[in-house]
């Protein structure tokens, strides 16, 4: 049977967006153990084949790459306990100095996401120098017909308004170096991600920023030597 994200990991994640409390979640651990387990099941597949193209990606640990249920409430207004959603990285390493795909499931609202989310100043700073050095490069990697066809644009959350310092305000590629992050987003219905062909789809999704990982992981290595 096709892998799919099972109906069950959505039953759960409805529910507990209804009842967002300690005493109901331990009273259904059960429940949230279950629809983990289906989700990893779902990440071990993808990750099996995404392999197939990336070898790197089969290095990941499917298990390892989940985000936990639990949220960090310390700094928030809200004080609900749990995650509505499920996550997983791949690829992505800690404290976002890698690049690679993050898969995001709940109800209504998920989605992938490829490339690097906010990464940390030198990782940026060497990204918008790969940019600006490389301009001719970065504009085939976004606007492949592959890529603009599942993700469009590169998401633009969070841009400066301003070319940032240590670059040229009438640089070609301004816009871009405004960006604080590079990803591209792909929404993704209920019905897609429970449907048949929901491994194969996602599959099709996330190769087609391979060209944007290899650039990114191309400019984060130069700025490490």
């Amino acid at each position: 049977m096709p892998a799919t994200v099972s109906p069950k990991i959505f039953d759960f994640l409805k529910k507990i967006e209804k009842n967002n409390t300690r005493e109901w979640f331990n009273e259904n651990k059960d429940s949230f153990l279950e629809a983990q387990s289906e989700f990893e099941k779902f990440i071990e597949e993808l990750i099996a084949e995404l392999g197939k193209y990336d070898e790197n990606i089969l290095k990941i640990n499917a298990k390892k790459s989940l985000l936990r249920i639990y949220r960090d409430t310390r700094f928030s207004k809200d004080k609900t306990p749990y995650k509505t959603y499920f996550g997983a990285s791949l690829g992505m390493g800690k404290n976002n100095m890698k690049a690679g795909h993050y898969i995001h499931i709940e109800p209504g609202k998920s989605f992938l996401g490829s490339g690097i989310y906010l990464p940390e100043a030198p990782v940026l700073k060497a990204i918008r120098k790969e940019i600006s050095l490389f301009k001719d490069d970065f504009i085939t990697v976004i606007e492949d017909k592959n890529f603009k066809k599942h993700y469009g644009e590169l998401d633009r959350e969070n841009a400066l308004k301003n070319v940032p310092q240590g670059f040229e305000k009438e640089d070609p590629m301004a816009e871009y170096l405004k960006l604080k992050s590079f990803i591209g987003v792909h929404h993704v219905t209920n019905e897609e991600a429970s449907g048949k062909n929901a491994l194969k789809n996602m599959t099709e999704i996330l190769k087609s920023s391979q060209p944007l990982i290899d650039f990114l992981t191309h400019a984060i290595s130069n700025g490490e030597e």
